[in-house]
């Protein structure tokens, strides 16, 4: 277990370390269009047809973030106002997302619909260890199978979110090259590392998940008996 843990906490720390150092170098390169965040966004909410979907700024970094129930996007403070080509990047990246919810997109809304029950398997596979260790029925196949079932759900999830995400770039560098947002060249390119690089923090995600059902179910396949 303790090998899991540091070879997943190794992953995320990479992949959290790659999107923040990528994102602050671009965040200094302006857009030679001069348009915000914000500005870039209602224009691609429009152009896309969408007119219920209120642009929202929040003052916690890289918590951008595409709210579906409330049909909300949220931008953080330096995305809303800012004109980098970092800042148009993530901004469109969420509009992809509110594209996405227009069209319905399936696996957007697969991850939609997943939601509930992947916060419960989240709650399960955190607390049920600490719950074994003290009270000492944290043993078995029965646990073993919890586990797993936990990690499976979360990990099915993870790994909807990749094609969601990677869907909302492709659509994200399409629509600002079009619009003329972003120009070819180093703008273009920076949008590409930006978007790139936060891309990688879903991938960790997934394999972090993948590994941690394959520790919990291949003793189960294996045929391994903590009872006995």
């Amino acid at each position: 277990m303790l090998i899991i843990f540091v070879i997943t906490l190794v992953i995320s720390l990479w992949a959290t370390a790659r999107v923040k150092r990528t994102y602050m170098k671009y965040v200094q390169v302006p857009a030679s269009s001069g348009v915000t965040g914000a500005q870039a966004a209602a224009e691609i909410l429009r152009q896309a047809g969408i007119r219920d979907v209120e642009i929202v700024e929040h003052n916690e970094m890289l918590g951008d973030h595409y709210d579906p129930t409330n049909k909300r996007l949220v931008l953080s403070t330096d995305n809303f106002h800012g004109t980098s080509v970092a800042a148009l990047g993530v901004s469109a990246h969420e509009c992809g997302h509110a594209i996405q919810h227009k069209i319905a997109y399936a696996p957007l809304h697969w991850r939609m619909a997943a939601v509930g029950v992947t916060n419960f398997a989240s709650s399960v596979v955190t607390f049920l260890p600490w719950l074994g260790l003290a009270g000492g029925f944290f043993s078995g196949k029965t646990a073993l199978m919890i586990m797993a079932i936990g990690w499976g759900i979360i990990m099915l999830f993870n790994l909807v979110t990749l094609p969601v995400e990677f869907d909302a770039s492709r659509r994200a560098k399409a629509i600002l090259a079009g619009t003329g947002m972003i120009q070819p060249g180093p703008e273009a390119d920076g949008v590409n590392r930006t978007l790139n690089a936060a891309a990688w923090t879903y991938v960790a995600a997934f394999i972090s998940s993948l590994l941690y059902l394959l520790y919990y179910l291949l003793p189960l396949l294996g045929g391994r008996n903590d009872e006995e």
